[in-house]
């Protein structure tokens, strides 16, 4: 009998790379900016080139994984992420240009963290796992506890051994990824589909429902990281905080709400209807937008900053599960293109709500106002997908 529980853990310290690798470089961005020299829009441009890449990735993947295979894929991943990790610790300081160096090895560990995105969550769909929905909600709780660790481990490894050691810490945290080489290239892994079966891209955007569900995963992603890149920013401005406490207060606290939402849908999600779930919790998140910017009291706005993450975090795992439940036969291009819409939603939702802030004087509270439009295009995307399935379910009565 096949231990898929070395799968569902694998699967986890997936996840858990994918927060490292997103969460440690932006911790390192003024000690860049200071050793090297390096400008801060040249700084700015690293968090771009790494959604790009993930971006081209999960474009990759909807083409050509099923032919290379999962199992060939997923352990690539964790080798790119490692490389790319390893290589942030040397490259700036062996190339004669430095930032040269940073984009090359946040590139190599973008190509990982999008394999990883795209594969992991159908890797976990194939396994014959009881109740999916709440499987899959507490995979991605993982994402969570890996971005809150990341963020708290290495504030406190500077704080003890200061910001000089970072190459040190670097290599510590790639081992998490090379540790996990060793879990992929060995656990149990299912086809999603059997071979030929999948859907492909125009097959797929042949389907309205479809289109739903990409621009409901559009959303989520906006929703979710317009609030999580803006609130550290948040609670130093409305709030005076230093810039390490405005970290620990703002994304630090909004990705344990988030975490805690995924494992409460994890634990009690076979007696929670998952579209009600996720319209309530989109409820949730048009009212901490308005509190986050029409407050006068800074303490209640940021409330509304760390609430907003229990709202967004079943809205990822559900759109996924959603999508698996009305396109079985989805395949790799449905999770690498739902992958493509939340990683556009998660780049166009923080630029939006900069840019307004920027038209507004540097009102971040206008930005946060115009920013509300995310979630309730996603309460209609919602609405829309369960019009369908309750039509769907009346025509086969």
């Amino acid at each position: 009998m096949p231990n898929y529980g070395r799968t569902k853990l694998a699967c986890y310290l997936g996840f858990i790379t994918q927060a490292i690798a997103a969460n440690f470089a932006p911790l390192l961005f003024l000690k860049f900016h200071n050793d090297y020299g390096i400008s801060l829009g040249n700084i700015a441009l690293i968090s771009t080139v790494y959604f790009f890449m993930q971006l081209l990735v999960d474009l990759f993947c909807a083409k050509f994984v099923d032919k290379i295979g999962y199992r060939v894929s997923i352990v690539i991943s964790e080798v790119c992420s490692a490389a790319g990790l390893i290589g942030l610790a040397f490259l700036p300081d062996l190339l004669p240009d430095a930032f040269a160096g940073i984009l090359i090895s946040v590139s190599v560990y973008a190509v990982g963290c999008g394999l990883i995105e795209v594969l992991v969550s159908p890797i976990i769909e194939a396994c014959p796992f009881e109740n999916k929905e709440a499987t899959m909600s507490l995979l991605h709780s993982f994402y969570c506890w890996g971005c809150v660790g990341t963020i708290v481990i290495s504030t406190l490894f500077f704080s003890l051994f200061g910001m000089d050691s970072w190459r040190w810490l670097t290599l510590i945290w790639a081992l998490v990824p090379a540790v996990n080489i060793f879990n992929f290239a060995t656990c149990p892994i299912v086809p999603i589909v059997e071979d030929g079966k999948g859907m492909g891209i125009r097959q797929l955007g042949k389907k309205p429902l479809f289109w739903a569900a990409i621009c409901l995963m559009v959303c989520a992603g906006a929703s979710e990281l317009a609030m999580a890149q803006w609130a550290s920013a948040y609670a130093e401005a409305a709030l005076g905080l230093s810039k390490a406490l405005g970290d620990l207060l703002g994304p630090c606290m909004f990705a344990v709400t988030m975490g805690i939402s995924r494992v409460i849908y994890g634990k009690y999600g076979e007696k929670l209807k998952l579209t009600w779930f996720m319209l309530g919790s989109g409820a949730l998140c048009v009212v901490c937008y308005l509190l986050a910017s029409l407050s006068s009291n800074p303490v209640i706005g940021l409330i509304g900053c760390v609430l907003c993450g229990f709202s967004v975090g079943i809205m990822w795992p559900g759109t996924i599960s959603i999508s698996s439940k009305k396109f079985p036969a989805g395949g790799t291009s449905m999770f690498a293109l739902l992958a493509m819409a939340g990683d556009l939603g998660g780049s166009i939702g923080p630029a939006f709500v900069g840019r307004v802030t920027q038209f507004a004087g540097d009102d971040i509270r206008a930005g946060m106002g115009v920013g509300l439009i995310f979630p309730i295009v996603l309460i209609i995307m919602l609405m829309i997908i369960s019009k369908a399935s309750v039509k769907t379910e009346s025509d086969r009565q």
